[in-house]
């Protein structure tokens, strides 16, 4: 009988279907890899487990009796304990205290017993030694710590509350390999324990190297579920996105130039490990993989929000030193987050001020004259078909199609020669999208470099010429031509090397 088992799972979110009948069951003392393409559900069938999620429908059994769980403490007091992607550690304090956060060691007194938290801190610490580094003492502030060592703290502080279910939930996606066979090595030891672990990741190789089973998730069901000896790589990415290596059908066609309107080189930061690239004048050059492999970083980084550690850019032949925003627009780039809300729209701003704050900002001038710039942004208000009462109405009044439309509208107001676009089409309606693809096609026919990140494969593999796959902050792999298929794109994130420490 298995010690966890899901089935008929339903989660929906608005309009969007997260969970459509999942099922999943996992045994004593397994390690159960759980995988699927971004926006799959895996995520969402552990949050539902962990009772930070509620299901609309179906059953989840413990033990071979029902539970609910109303809340992530519940949870955890039936011995469920998951590794978040996104840390929970707080970092003004220490690592003693974030391990045992809510755990603490008391005297007779009550108050924390400091001497026993670092002892216990100490024991915790030995599990990794060596990879974690011997600056990590308890009383080391976590904020002082790099991304691997925070992700390692983390994990210990999932395993200081002793689950005998854990999920791991992209646990090793900063660690070098050293690092990496430190964590199975304590895997291992849990299962000769009984202990039963979920395992997701983005890297194949870690499946096939440590999981029992694997149960591969698309469109939020449950489509294969098989030992790890008697599967291969190919079988599993084509259960994920659904198809064979057959070429797709692309609707949208560009001529780019011989022309190399941006060149980055070896750039590297603490998110980048020496990406070179060249994109041409009327192109669309996509940025594939799984979430999070330093797209929106590179993105970022060009435009000057990001600090870059080594490497060089030039655009139209001439070097760029990415010192800010302000001087990489100064150099006509542009630059759309898909996240409109912390990155694109001011709320309680008018549609005016969003729309023409780019063209000011560019031209260094704080004084506003209205007829005029609103005569320069009326062109791109028509192009992108925005739809609103005034353009004095708060911008927060208009739908998410039309304020990403005001985001785009202000950096074309610019009339950019290279424009950054990170994930712009997420969380808008079908038509909206539609209206955006074909205004980057007309900008493309204009001889404007497209560099494009998307979570959406279908849209970036029938969008973009060309599609550079990133995994661990690298590119691993180049698309062209009849390549650009869903099982090209997920066969290189997934056979992927680790990034180099």
């Amino acid at each position: 009988m298995p010690v966890l088992e899901a089935s008929g799972v339903r989660k929906q979110f608005g309009g969007v279907v997260a969970l459509a009948g999942a099922e999943f069951a996992l045994d004593a003392g397994e390690v159960h890899a759980l995988i699927g393409s971004n926006g799959c559900g895996k995520s969402t069938l552990c949050k539902i487990i962990a009772g930070s999620a509620a299901a609309d429908a179906g059953r989840l059994l413990l033990d071979g009796r029902p539970v609910s769980f109303p809340g992530p403490r519940q949870a955890a007091e039936a011995g469920i304990g998951v590794y978040y992607q996104e840390l929970s550690l707080i970092p003004q304090m220490t690592v003693a205290e974030n391990i045992y956060l809510g755990r603490e060691p008391r005297t007779r007194a009550g108050m924390v017993d400091r001497d026993a938290l670092r002892a216990m801190s100490l024991r915790a610490l030995e599990q990794f030694g060596a990879v974690l580094g011997s600056g990590v003492q308890p009383e080391s502030r976590v904020a002082d710590l790099s991304a691997d060592q925070a992700q390692l703290v983390e994990i210990l502080k999932v395993l200081a509350a002793n689950p005998r279910i854990i999920i791991f939930d992209e646990a090793t996606a900063a660690l070098d390999r050293h690092q990496v066979d430190a964590v199975f090595q304590r895997i291992r030891a849990l299962k000769t324990q009984g202990r039963s672990m979920i395992f997701i990741t983005h890297r194949m190789d870690e499946v096939l190297e440590i999981a029992d089973r694997v149960t591969v998730m698309r469109n939020g069901a449950t489509v294969l579920t098989r030992p790890t000896t008697e599967t291969t790589r190919d079988i599993l990415v084509t259960a994920m996105v659904g198809e064979t290596a057959a070429a797709e059908r692309r609707n949208r066609h560009h001529a780019p130039s011989e022309t190399v309107a941006l060149e980055a080189d070896s750039l590297t930061s603490s998110k980048l490990n020496s990406v070179s690239f060249q994109l041409h004048c009327g192109e669309i050059l996509g940025l594939g993989g799984l979430h999070g492999q330093g797209q929106s970083e590179l993105l970022r980084a060009l435009f000057g929000a990001l600090p870059l550690r080594d490497g060089s850019i030039r655009v139209d032949g001439k070097p760029l030193d990415p010192k800010g925003p302000r001087a990489v627009m100064r150099h006509s780039i542009a630059y759309v987050a898909g996240d409109r809300a912390r990155y694109g729209v001011m709320a309680i701003r008018p549609i005016f001020e969003n729309l023409v704050i780019a063209l000011l900002a560019r031209r260094r001038r704080w004084t506003v004259a209205r007829e005029r710039l609103q005569s320069e942004i009326s062109p791109f208000i028509e192009r992108l078909k925005l739809k609103f009462s005034s353009l004095q109405a708060s911008v927060s009044e208009l739908s998410g199609g039309n304020q990403q439309k005001v985001v785009l509208g202000r950096w074309l107001a610019t009339r950019p020669s290279v424009l950054l676009l990170d994930d712009p089409t997420k969380g808008i309606d079908i038509q909206t999208k539609e209206d955006l693809y074909a205004t980057m096609d007309e900008l493309c026919s204009q001889g404007v470099a497209i560099l494009l990140h998307s979570s959406d494969d279908e849209e970036l593999l029938a969008v973009a010429d060309r599609v550079l796959v990133f995994n661990g902050g690298q590119i691993v792999a180049e698309l062209r031509g009849e390549e650009r298929t869903r099982f090209a794109l997920y066969q290189a994130a997934y056979a992927a090397g680790r990034p180099v420490a």
